[in-house]
């Protein structure tokens, strides 16, 4: 069995940073920590840079605070996406549906 990083997930002011490893495993208490974070900013910023390994539940998670931010009346972005991600996002074909931040 693969070694797994745990998660984890933090707010600072607008950005909220991923570290560790995002799977089915975790994924659900990644959403339920970050159902803490407020989303009363004009613009949220979810950084992946500390991400290990992810599957189809990371893609889950970021369409889920997707709907999350239009429900709230705010922006939200995607930064640093691993090269993994963004192959998983392609073929599933929701790739165009993600915003990304440069």
């Amino acid at each position: 069995m693969a070694n797994i990083t745990p998660a984890n997930i933090i707010q600072s002011a607008n950005k909220w940073n991923i570290s560790g490893d995002v799977l089915m495993d975790n994924a659900n208490s990644i959403l339920v920590e970050s159902n803490a974070f407020l989303m009363d900013e004009d613009e949220i910023e979810v950084d992946f840079s500390e991400v290990g390994n992810v599957d189809t539940a990371a893609i889950s998670l970021m369409l889920e605070w997707q709907r999350r931010a239009v429900a709230s009346h705010c922006k939200i972005t995607f930064a640093n996406l691993p090269a993994n991600l963004k192959s998983l996002a392609a073929v599933y074909g929701v790739a165009e549906f993600i915003p990304l931040n440069a």
